[in-house]
């Protein structure tokens, strides 16, 4: 895999799925397999099985430096689990709105299995540990998003230990 390109990229602007995916595969003849996750700003927040206010837009901040770093080091650890030829994660700062792309995880391996888990571990790592903030504004208020304990949870199930559990 050729590595001239950056692994973890945090940007405002939109990213295109389809470069990304290409970036990562760099014509690699050993790939057999692209997963990849999108994820997208939703019109509610949902808090259990009951629907919050809607969601009008998500502010997200980072620490610059230390979400990159934090975020390779997790890269790093998805190839020590798994047999994977390269991943890469792209995320968005900013004001977003309902719709709008929020984060990429694109990982390639030889074979399926490898792909999904290793991209299903690096979202869920995602969710509860990089260094994002995240403000959602309502019609009653803007307000900040606490990781969830489903997320916390699936996070367990790799044997990491939420370090924003409460």
């Amino acid at each position: 895999m050729a590595h001239a390109l950056p692994r973890v990229r945090i940007q405002h602007g939109v990213f295109d799925v389809s470069q990304e995916i290409a970036a990562l595969q760099a014509n690699d003849p050993r790939v057999g397999a692209v997963c990849t996750f999108l994820g997208t700003v939703r019109d509610r927040n949902l808090q259990g099985d009951v629907h919050a206010a809607s969601v009008q837009s998500l502010e997200l901040e980072h620490y610059p430096g230390m979400t990159e770093k934090s975020i390779e080091a997790m890269i790093d650890e998805a190839h020590r689990r798994f047999d994977i030829l390269g991943a890469r994660v792209v995320h968005r700062i900013g004001v977003l709105a309902p719709t709008e792309q929020v984060v990429l995880v694109v990982v390639a391996s030889a074979h399926r299995g490898e792909s999904f888990q290793a991209c299903e571990f690096l979202m869920d790592y995602l969710k509860t540990q990089a260094p994002f903030w995240k403000k959602e504004s309502t019609p009653t208020g803007a307000h900040w998003v606490d990781a969830r304990v489903s997320d916390d949870a699936a996070l367990a199930r790799w044997g990491v230990q939420a370090s924003n559990a409460s």
